[in-house]
């Protein structure tokens, strides 16, 4: 079975004084869950968004949380996100020394897990955690900042875990996952090479004609990549 294309908005771009409506309004256009880019300032050079805020939109809208934890302590953080909502934890293999362990610790709260990789960070890095985790996500921008350029040089990467996913009888089950400059003119390379979940932020908030349509315009060219052959 082929993994369904979902659409996964981060909501860096929106307006933080809202974000209750915000959610809401992704959820009225039509994405499939909520990314919570949760960035601790040391990991990555900025700060964003702690449980309690995410905690307070979760009462506005029915969609999936997913919290991307871009932070070098998620065995001491994790518990607080599972609380306030999220119901998958993104830990980075970057920041996690015993990253078994911490999967097995986000599964013991009733979460699902997921690894990060950053673009300097091998595939090979999970192959031998993928038993542990529904989802894979290949960064292709360096964690940090939204409205960063895609790195097309990621795409390789891209196709040797959904390689990885297909040889260890994971395909079905794992989610692969890209993070990072996904817009009209990238999503059909990054969906060609094998991902399934696409994070989108400013290409969302920036198209002219509302979230509905950039949203739909995102599935559109993402199912139509899946048809044509990858070069």
């Amino acid at each position: 079975m082929v993994r369904p294309i979902q659409i996964a908005p981060s909501v860096l771009p929106a307006d933080f004084s809202r974000l209750g409506e915000e959610v809401a309004a992704l959820e009225a256009a039509g994405v499939d869950l909520i990314q919570w880019d949760v960035m601790d300032g040391q990991f990555v050079p900025n700060l964003t968004f702690g449980p309690d805020v995410i905690a307070a939109a979760r009462p506005h809208t029915s969609l999936p949380f997913e919290a991307h934890l871009m932070v070098h302590t998620p065995d001491v953080m994790a518990e607080r996100y599972v609380e306030a909502g999220c119901s998958r934890l993104i830990v980075h293999a970057e920041a996690c020394p015993h990253l078994h362990r911490t999967l097995e610790h986000i599964a013991s709260l009733g979460a699902t897990a997921a690894v990060a990789l950053n673009p300097a960070t091998p595939a090979a890095t999970v192959e031998h955690v993928l038993d542990l985790i529904d989802l894979v996500l290949v960064m292709t921008v360096n964690p940090g900042f939204g409205g960063q350029a895609y790195l097309e040089t990621m795409e390789p990467k891209i196709r040797e875990v959904r390689s990885m996913l297909t040889a260890s009888g994971r395909g079905d089950a794992v989610d692969l996952e890209v993070d990072g400059g996904i817009g009209l003119q990238t999503i059909a390379g990054a969906t060609a090479a094998g991902a399934n979940v696409l994070v989108a932020g400013s290409a969302l908030y920036r198209d002219p004609e509302g979230l509905g349509h950039a949203v739909d315009a995102l599935r559109a060219a993402a199912a139509a990549a899946r048809e044509r052959p990858d070069d």
